[in-house]
């Protein structure tokens, strides 16, 4: 079977909808992946899905506007054994903060708070900012998600990335400059997120997008 064939599907998965996502390419991707997928920007929907996405796209203080209605509804899915997958700045919204809303006069902006720590802007002045393209994943401990993909490639486009409190919550690493997380989870292992694009990273994206399908089938 071609990699890129849809599996049967094996879980129904909610994309939340809040207005800076890319949410077609995300759905397109889970569905390759074995997913029933619904995009939604009722908050209620999140609750009876075997898995929630949270995509995103854009500045970390627009990002928490517009998911402020789901913001509750979505501390349920991280208090549940409902996997939650941040991809991007929906990754770095799981964090407490970040440094780009106060450098972009928004002041201090509260993240979702579901894994400790804040998100940093690269400072390497010899670094072109964004990072951009393809670089490669190192897996710093076990989790499910990352499966299968140490030393493969992922595609990238982020000028701050997360920081979190705990080393333990660090999945996976990239180096730009130096290292930085590229996956994180929280210390259940059901909240978790790619700083990358698994939408965009090809085959080890859709690796990515199927090991997050079979969490959710078993959760």
């Amino acid at each position: 079977m071609s990699t890129h064939a849809t599996r049967e599907t094996t879980a129904d998965v909610v994309v939340v909808d809040y207005g800076l996502g890319n949410l077609r390419s995300v759905t397109r991707g889970l569905e390759r992946a074995g997913a029933a997928v619904e995009i939604s920007d009722d908050p209620e929907a999140l609750s009876d899905a075997d898995g929630v996405v949270l995509p995103g796209v854009g500045a970390f203080g627009d990002g928490m506007e517009n998911a402020g209605p789901f913001r509750d509804a979505l501390r349920d899915v991280a208090d549940s054994d409902t996997p939650l997958f941040g991809i991007c700045l929906g990754m770095q919204m799981l964090l407490d903060t970040s440094e780009e809303a106060d450098r972009e006069g928004q002041g201090d902006v509260e993240g979702l708070g579901l894994i400790p720590g804040t998100n940093v802007r690269f400072t390497d002045e010899d670094l072109k900012i964004p990072h951009m393209g393809w670089n490669e994943l190192h897996v710093a401990r076990e989790h499910p998600l990352v499966e299968g993909v140490e030393g493969e490639y992922a595609y990238f486009v982020h000028s701050y990335y997360a920081e979190p409190d705990d080393e333990h919550h660090v999945v996976a690493t990239t180096d730009y400059g130096a290292d930085f997380a590229s996956v994180v989870a929280n210390d259940d292992g059901t909240v978790f997120g790619t700083q990358f694009h698994p939408e965009k990273s090809g085959e080890t994206g859709l690796r990515i997008l199927r090991n997050y399908v079979d969490l959710c089938a078993e959760s």
